[in-house]
């Protein structure tokens, strides 16, 4: 087993990563989490919101060790997809946390992918102004990405992560035998991420993943995502700084995703294209080194996913004013200068129009 310990005061958690942890959990929740057996035991209530496909492959461990560890709580599932991380669905998880009897001094553990853990997250962080959570994420997204950092939100219809909280969880509990079944699909979403990771701050890492990962390397290329996003949440926990570091791709991606209707295209398949256009932007600004945008788009493939956007400019550029880091004629993209090498610009409206133009011509590879 992994572990890493992320250094934020009084919110400092453990980031564990191994085979077998979800059947394990309610052991590791009294070792780790101090009110954890009182939540249990009339403090509040455990609450589970869990991915629906999750739970219904591997909720049976969980369960299990929760009932050995003495420990009770109610489940809720979730249908999976992005779609219901809205209003209605935030709505529907407050009403059942009133049915199930979850008070203040009760726990919320977050077991399934990046959309459950962002909307578990945010109705821990709110019902009854606040309860602690955990983090059980089920997909590689999950583990190497959006399971730590303490970033949660829900989307609208003006566009994705617009309403959330920062909420730090107490334990993240990534078991690597969750990925087992993980749909092909969902794996390669995965990997969007871990490129990620590689291009803004890892070389070594970015050429670990330009070809199939090895079952053996599966850890501890997991547990050196965490050990970068730790490092940077533990600088700049708000996201008002080097974190923003972390959104390179997500800029773009975050519009394919609105643009698709948050059903046609995955996180890691918005992010994958978002990079691609980061980079090729880049080079045609003089800031990214000639070349990496091709080396990147390269790894996208070899992962199987999108190096390009079905999207063009007149449909892309007026979502980017609805972006969080949107502001003073222009938005705050990361970017790089080469691979293993990122930065914070800002970048106008009128200069990304005129970097985007040309892009999708047919030798580009975008269209």
């Amino acid at each position: 087993m992994t572990a890493i310990r992320l250094g934020l005061g009084e919110k400092s958690y453990d980031v564990l990563i191994g085979r077998g942890l979800s059947g394990r959990l309610g052991e590791l929740l009294r070792e780790r989490v101090p009110d954890a057996a009182g939540s249990a035991a009339g403090g509040g209530g455990i609450a589970v919101v869990a991915d629906g496909a999750a739970w219904g492959l591997h909720g049976g461990a969980l369960a299990a060790s929760m009932a050995r560890a003495g420990l009770d709580f109610s489940a809720v599932t979730l249908e999976p997809g992005e779609r219901g991380k809205s209003l209605e669905g935030l709505g529907a998880l407050y009403s059942a946390f009133a049915a199930m009897g979850l008070r203040r001094g009760g726990l919320v553990i977050a077991f399934g992918g990046g959309v459950t853990g962002d909307l578990a997250g945010f109705a821990a962080a709110t019902w009854m102004r606040g309860l602690p959570y955990a983090q059980v994420p089920t997909t590689l997204l999950a583990q190497v990405d959006s399971g730590i950092g303490g970033k949660t939100a829900i989307n609208i219809d003006e566009g994705k992560n617009l309403v959330g909280a920062f909420r730090q969880p107490l334990l993240v509990a990534s078991d690597t035998a969750l990925l087992d079944t993980l749909p092909p699909r969902e794996f390669r979403c995965g990997m969007a991420e871990v490129i990620k990771y590689g291009a803004i701050r890892s070389k070594s890492l970015f050429e670990a993943v330009k070809g199939p990962l090895p079952a053996e390397r599966l850890e501890g290329v997991i547990g050196e995502c965490c050990r970068i996003k730790g490092g940077i949440v533990e600088r700049d926990e708000l996201d008002t700084g080097e974190r923003m570091l972390l959104n390179f791709g997500h800029t773009f991606g975050h519009a394919v995703e609105k643009l698709g209707g948050y059903s046609r295209h995955s996180h890691g398949e918005a992010v994958a294209s978002g990079m691609a256009l980061a980079a090729a932007i880049g080079e045609r600004a003089g800031i990214t080194r000639a070349g990496c945008a091709d080396g990147l788009r390269g790894a996208l493939r070899a992962q199987g996913l999108p190096d390009g956007c079905e999207y063009g400019p007149d449909e892309l550029l007026p979502q980017l004013r609805l972006d969080k880091k949107s502001g003073g004629g222009g938005v705050c993209m990361a970017m790089i200068r080469d691979i293993g090498d990122s930065f914070l610009r800002q970048m106008g409206y009128g200069e990304l129009e005129a970097c985007c133009s040309g892009l999708w011509r047919a030798d580009a590879g975008f269209g």
